[in-house]
C-alpha cells in the first residue's frame, strides 16, 4: 500500500460498453460506496447484508423510480480494489445510465478516472504493477495466445519471476553493506564468487526475457507474414483467399501491386498480419520500382515469408534463381506452388520432393487448409509459442530488464576489477531500483499515471 498514493474518495463508472444493450453496470468503489447506493435504493439494507451476495430493488430519484437493479455488494476487504465496491446491474439504456450516474454524483461520488479502480487495486496490494498492466493486456487479447500470455502475467507468472531474482539481490546487497558496517576489521560477509554465479545466471534468465520480446510483440501486433514473388504468380489472390475478401485487385497484367496491402486474419486463435507486395522484378517503371524496394524491406522484417510461385511455368532451378536473387535474410519461409489446377503432373512431381512446399491453387482455393494447417504449425514450432516460458510484451518491462542487465554487467566488471564493497553495493542497488520498477516496489506519481490513464474508465 502506497498511502500518499491513495483517494478516500468514492468513485462511480460505467463499467459496460457505452450504447445500447441489455444490461449495463455501473460500478462504485471507496469508503462511501454501500452508503451511497443504499441512499437511492429501495430494497434490503445494503448495509446489514454478508459481502459477495446480490439483491433486488429499485433505485430510485426522490419518489421517482429510474429503474428495477440487481446491486452486487463486495466488502472491503474482500473485493477488487480492497475498497467496498457496489456493482448495479440495470437495463443498457443510455439514458438510464446517464441518470443513474448523475444520481450517484449528486450523492457524493466523483467520476473515476481511467484506470483508477486498477490503480487503487496495486495502491492497496492487491496485485503488484506488472500484473495490473497485465489486465489491460487482457482486455485487450484478441487471440488465444494473446489472452493465454496476459492471463499469465496477471496470475502472477512473470513476477514471480523478477521477485526471485530480487531476493537474490538484496541477499547479497544486505551482506555488502553488513561488510561497510565492519570496514576496519577487514572481514567479507558476501562470497564474492558466489555472487560472479549468481550474476552469470542472473544474466542468462534476463537475456531469456529480453529475447522473448521479440516474440512477445509477435504475438501482440500479429505475425508479420510477407507474400512474395515474381508478378502475377497469384500473390493477390492469395491474400484475398486468405481474408476471404476482395482486399487486393486482381489483373492479369504484371506489376497491378505497386504499394504494401496489409490486413490481418485469425487462424486456429493466432492473429497473423498479411502483407501482399509488389511483385519481384527489374523494371524501369519508377513507381513499380519503389513498390519493389518497399517489398524487399518488407522481408527484412517479416517473422515468416510466403514465397509464391507459378507452378504451371517455373522450373526448380528457375525457382532456385529467384531464391538466390532474393539476398532474403534467415526467416523462416515456405514455398507455395500456385496454379497447382494449371500445372501437369509431371510439373508437380517436379517439386514433390522439395522441403516446404505446399501445393495449391488460391484462385480456385484448393490447398487453402493445407497452407492454414502449415502456417499454425510454423507458429506453434516456436517453443516460445506452446511451451510454458514467460513472455515479455510489455516495452517498459523490456526497458527496465535491459537496464538491469545492463548494470549487472559492471557489477561483474567491478568485481573484477576488485571494486570495493560500496560501489558494489551501489551497482547491486541500482539492479534492484530497475527490477523494482517492474512490479511496482518503486514507482512514481508519473509513472503510475503514465501506465493507467492508459487503461479504459470503469476498470
Amino acid at each position: 500500500m502506497i498511502p500518499s498514493l491513495l483517494s478516500k474518495d468514492t468513485i462511480v463508472a460505467l463499467a459496460t460498453a457505452s450504447g445500447h444493450g441489455a444490461i449495463a453496470i455501473i460500478r462504485l468503489s471507496g469508503p462511501q460506496a454501500i452508503s451511497i447506493v443504499q441512499g437511492v435504493f429501495k430494497g434490503k439494507n445494503l448495509q446489514q447484508q454478508p459481502s459477495h451476495t446480490l439483491h433486488f430493488g429499485t433505485i430510485r430519484d426522490e419518489e421517482r423510480i429510474l429503474d428495477e437493479v440487481v446491486v452486487s455488494l463486495f466488502k472491503a476487504p474482500a473485493s477488487y480494489t480492497k475498497e467496498d465496491v457496489v456493482e448495479v446491474s440495470c437495463h443498457g439504456s443510455p439514458y438510464i445510465t446517464e441518470q443513474l450516474l448523475k444520481l450517484f454524483l449528486q450523492k457524493g461520488a466523483r467520476l473515476a478516472e481511467p484506470g483508477e479502480f486498477t490503480k487503487r487495486a496495486f495502491l492497496n496490494g492487491q496485485f503488484d504493477l506488472a500484473q495490473a498492466e497485465a489486465v489491460a493486456d487482457l482486455i485487450a487479447s484478441d487471440s488465444a495466445l494473446t489472452h493465454q500470455v496476459a492471463m499469465k502475467q496477471m496470475r502472477g507468472g512473470f513476477s514471480q519471476e523478477i521477485k526471485a531474482l530480487r531476493a537474490q539481490l538484496i541477499h547479497f546487497a544486505s551482506m555488502i553493506e553488513l561488510e561497510l558496517d565492519f570496514s576496519e576489521e577487514d572481514v567479507e560477509f558476501a562470497d564474492r564468487t558466489a555472487l560472479r554465479k549468481l550474476i552469470s545466471q542472473l544474466q542468462r534468465l534476463i537475456t531469456d526475457l529480453l529475447q522473448s520480446f521479440e516474440m512477445g510483440n509477435v504475438l501482440k501486433n500479429g505475425v508479420p507474414t510477407v507474400i512474395a514473388g515474381k508478378p502475377n504468380a497469384g500473390k493477390s489472390t492469395l491474400l484475398n483467399a486468405l481474408l476471404n475478401e476482395e482486399k487486393a485487385i486482381v489483373s492479369e497484367i504484371p506489376g497491378t501491386t505497386r504499394d504494401v496491402i496489409e490486413d490481418e486474419a485469425l487462424l486456429g486463435g493466432i492473429r497473423f498480419r498479411f502483407i501482399d507486395t509488389a511483385g519481384l522484378r527489374e523494371t524501369l517503371d519508377t513507381v513499380e520500382a519503389i513498390g519493389v524496394a518497399r517489398t524487399k524491406e518488407q522481408l527484412k522484417k517479416a517473422a515468416l515469408v510466403l514465397y509464391l510461385f507459378d507452378l504451371s511455368s517455373t522450373t526448380p532451378t528457375q525457382l532456385q534463381e529467384e531464391l538466390a536473387a532474393l539476398e532474403m535474410p534467415q526467416v523462416p519461409y515456405l514455398l507455395l506452388a500456385n496454379k497447382k489446377d494449371l500445372a501437369t503432373p509431371a510439373q508437380i512431381r517436379e517439386f514433390s520432393g522439395m522441403e516446404n512446399v505446399v501445393f495449391l491453387s488460391a484462385g480456385t482455393k484448393e490447398g487453402m487448409e493445407d497452407l492454414k494447417h502449415t502456417l499454425l504449425e510454423q507458429v506453434h514450432d516456436n517453443e516460445a509459442m506452446t511451451g510454458d516460458r514467460t513472455i515479455v510484451t510489455n516495452l517498459r518491462h523490456y526497458q527496465s530488464l535491459q537496464q538491469t542487465s545492463d548494470t549487472l554487467a559492471e557489477v561483474q566488471q567491478g568485481l573484477d576489477n576488485g571494486l570495493t564493497g560500496d560501489w558494489l553495493a551501489a551497482d547491486i542497488r541500482r539492479c534492484l531500483f530497475f527490477l523494482g520498477q517492474i512490479t511496482g516496489e518503486i514507482t512514481t506519481d508519473d509513472l503510475l499515471d503514465n501506465i493507467f490513464t492508459k487503461f479504459c474508465i470503469g476498470k
